[in-house]
């Protein structure tokens, strides 16, 4: 995906985002995220929001901390939001393609990153939201899903911090269903797991010979799935490793 489509989805889930909140009020319950209220939601995302603008609009180039959340509710704290989600997409429609500024995954540019980073963080808040709501939140294409279980698979859980670990060597499949190009082979060890992305294989028995645990679905659901907002549509194998995913995968601010 390019970096103009990146934010023109940002721009839009982060409207979603704040409709959603401001429908079901933000003391409503956030079911996707237990303990959760939708004022919290609405306050951790705002602050990522400006944290983030922060490096691309100021060119800075080491790690800063965020600027804390707000002592905001309601009305004044959904504007508060809008102001700098509003920010945040205007920051990065105006930068230069080569802004030199702090990232923290892999990526063809600065730029390129945050536009990325911030249009998948604002997508699964955004689902957040409208869980708060009921039923069933609105769908994520198939490119862009595929691209966030990309980021996740091998840029977030290839880092060091990453929990994903086993005892003895272990190996995941993800397979999107509905795209032949998006399939991950993931390594589990006592070190940091490594994925590789390839083509789905021509022919698909219960569990291909070196493959313990397949997670399977549409790209949309798997995303989800993936980003623990909801359950994997298909396990295959050993299970243990899907309830390893859940137990240790969680992405955490601090």
């Amino acid at each position: 995906m390019e970096i103009r489509e990146f934010v023109e989805t940002l721009d839009q889930e982060g409207r979603s985002l704040a409709t959603a909140a401001e429908k079901a009020g933000t003391d409503a319950e956030v079911a996707t995220c237990p303990g959760w209220r939708v004022g919290d939601l609405v306050r951790h995302t705002g602050m990522v929001h400006r944290w983030a603008t922060a490096f691309v609009a100021e060119g800075l180039t080491s790690y800063h901390p965020d600027g804390g959340l707000p002592d905001l509710d309601h009305d004044e704290l959904l504007t508060w939001f809008r102001d700098g989600h509003r920010r945040l997409v205007d920051t990065l429609t105006d930068a230069s393609p080569d802004v030199r500024c702090w990232s923290f995954l892999p990526a063809p540019s600065p730029l390129a990153f945050w536009a990325r980073r911030q249009a998948h963080e604002t997508t699964v808040h955004r689902v957040d939201a409208e869980s708060a709501l009921g039923g069933e939140p609105t769908a994520v294409p198939s490119d862009f899903a595929v691209d966030g279980i990309d980021e996740l698979l091998r840029g977030f859980h290839g880092r060091d911090r990453s929990r994903v670990r086993t005892e003895e060597p272990r190996v995941l499949r993800v397979r999107a269903t509905d795209r032949a190009d998006a399939v991950w082979t993931v390594r589990l060890s006592s070190g940091p797991p490594l994925a590789e992305r390839g083509a789905a294989p021509d022919t698909h028995r219960e569990v291909d010979a070196g493959v313990d645990c397949e997670l399977a679905g549409p790209a949309a659901g798997l995303y989800l799935a993936l980003w623990n907002r909801a359950p994997f549509p298909a396990v295959t194998g050993d299970a243990s490793l899907a309830t390893l995913w859940r137990e240790k995968s969680a992405i955490t601010w601090s």
